[in-house]
């Protein structure tokens, strides 16, 4: 699927158009503390101890977590950015969006 016309990466545009997203291990990690993140984006490429720190904190803090099918790159990509990791979404709605498209990549 084309980064363009790929539904998730367009939304993750829209959050960044809408300062509902933190980008970065430091930023996300804050946001995830502070009770702003209401979902945790991990890309499939995030080092094993960036994988495991979010998930402790994501378990520990109770905030979902998606372990995407994007690299670094794309993700930055979609934001307009370098390279990114980790992203904390900070809006329900576009939230429950995600992980709405998330779960019907894998139902295909």
């Amino acid at each position: 699927m084309s980064e363009k016309r790929d539904p998730f990466l367009q939304l993750l545009g829209i959050c960044r158009i809408s300062s509902h997203v933190e980008a970065g291990e430091e930023r996300c990690e804050s946001a995830v503390k502070s009770g702003k993140a209401c979902l945790v984006i991990l890309s499939e490429d995030a080092s094993a101890n960036t994988r495991k720190k979010f998930h402790d904190k994501c378990s520990f803090y109770q905030i979902p977590i998606l372990d995407v099918p994007y690299g670094k790159e794309q993700l930055g990509m979609a934001m307009g950015m370098s390279q990114r990791s980790c992203l904390a979404v900070t809006d329900r709605g576009l939230t429950e969006k995600m992980q709405k498209i998330i779960a019907m990549m894998g139902d295909k």
